[in-house]
């Protein structure tokens, strides 16, 4: 993987046999700070140090297995659409020039596999109609799978930083990749700590349940990186979100990526908050049980690295995992590299199916399980197992 830096950054496109991404810093802010935040994700660690759980789930090994592990079925239904396997390449990117090759490779990946798909923000499109086709590419490059739009909580409300979203421009960012659902993505932590954050949350309610009214298409509440609680589940569902994406603590750690991002800057507040609440959050495998007490479809996003981690996110209540940094590596390398990450992962999952006596995917739901450690603890004390 090659991903250089400033000036000599250049923004190639797409080759016979895939040469690796390269990211290239360009003028706009919002532009500028998609560009910075591939550059980090790619060759920074800004993993967090805690965990996400799944080392405390242990399922039950059924020494006679029930059907032929080529015969184990991993598709599932997700908001009305079938899935050849419970994985969604996660929201990343858009709104950069590399961003267009990135998009490309990962939604062919989703259409050669069956993936469901979710783009990054799509605000720099709205203020910059020119990045549209960074995001577009998904569509193009995936035309049969479920595709996620994208658009950030905090922009719904007036901010320091400009005006909110209007109904229109929600209904415009559907449109702009014939998107099957909207992901309102709550990233308040990152804002926090972000140099140019948004930070005020007043009338955040109202807009919320607007958004998911107005919303052509059924809208996804999307934590990114700190986890969801039951309280806040429970108001998310309460609010009309027809699915809950958990992403909890213990893969990325966006207030990493935002620290460094500040360091560059000079800017020393944001750099001593992002290190300070590099691992604040809830862990991924409490968030799941947490959001799954709400009924809604959950989709277990945070540290999810290995088709077992999956296995154990389904034993908990998720009905989909989704994976975004390793994913986001193996595109920058090239169309091989993403095949055989998703290839060893699904083949990872069905193993774990096999050896668990089920037959589907979806039998994951209900088989026995044992929670230990700290995630026993986080959920006795929370009393989320009651």
């Amino acid at each position: 993987m090659r991903v250089p830096s400033n000036e000599s950054l250049d923004a190639g496109g797409a080759e016979a046999a895939p040469a690796p991404v390269a990211v290239q810093f360009v003028h706009g802010q919002v532009m500028q700070r998609k560009g910075e935040h591939l550059a980090i994700a790619a060759q920074e660690n800004v993993e967090s140090h805690v965990g996400a759980g799944w080392r405390d789930v242990h399922l039950l090994h059924e020494a006679l297995p029930r059907v032929d592990l080529a015969a184990v079925d991993l598709s599932v239904e997700f908001l009305g659409r079938r899935l050849r396997a419970p994985l969604i390449i996660s929201a990343m990117t858009g709104g950069h020039p590399a961003a267009r090759e990135i998009n490309a490779r990962l939604g062919r990946a989703a259409q050669r596999h069956g993936l469901a798909m979710g783009v990054g923000s799509q605000r720099a499109a709205l203020r910059s109609p020119g990045l549209a086709d960074t995001y577009r590419v998904a569509r193009e490059a995936a035309p049969d799978q479920l595709l996620v739009a994208n658009l950030g909580a905090a922009q719904l409300v007036p901010q320091d930083s400009g005006e909110p979203l209007h109904p229109e421009q929600v209904r415009e960012a559907v449109t702009m990749i014939g998107a099957d659902a909207l992901a309102i993505h709550l990233n308040f932590l990152e804002e926090v700590v972000q140099t140019e954050g948004d930070r005020r949350v007043t009338g955040l309610r109202e807009a919320l349940a607007a958004v998911v009214a107005e919303a052509p298409v059924p809208v996804i509440a999307k934590e990114t990186g700190a986890g969801l609680s039951r309280r806040a589940a429970v108001e998310l569902a309460g609010l009309g979100f027809r699915a809950l994406d958990v992403g909890g603590l213990g893969g990325t750690s966006f207030a990493a990526v935002e620290a460094a991002r500040a360091r560059a800057r000079g800017d020393r507040r944001g750099a001593g908050l992002g290190d300070i609440y590099r691992d604040w959050g809830i862990p991924t495998a409490v968030s799941v049980v947490a959001a799954a007490g709400t009924g809604l479809p959950v989709i277990a996003t945070g540290g999810v690295r290995t088709g077992l981690d999956a296995a154990r996110a389904m034993a908990l209540g998720a009905h989909l995992v989704g994976v975004a940094r390793p994913l986001l590596t193996a595109a920058l390398e090239g169309e091989t590299a993403l095949d055989v990450w998703i290839e060893r992962f699904l083949e990872e999952l069905r193993v774990a199916v096999f050896l668990t006596g089920g037959a589907r995917a979806a039998d994951l739901r209900s088989t026995p399980k044992v929670i230990t450690g700290e995630t026993r603890r986080w959920l006795d004390d929370l009393g989320y197992l009651g």
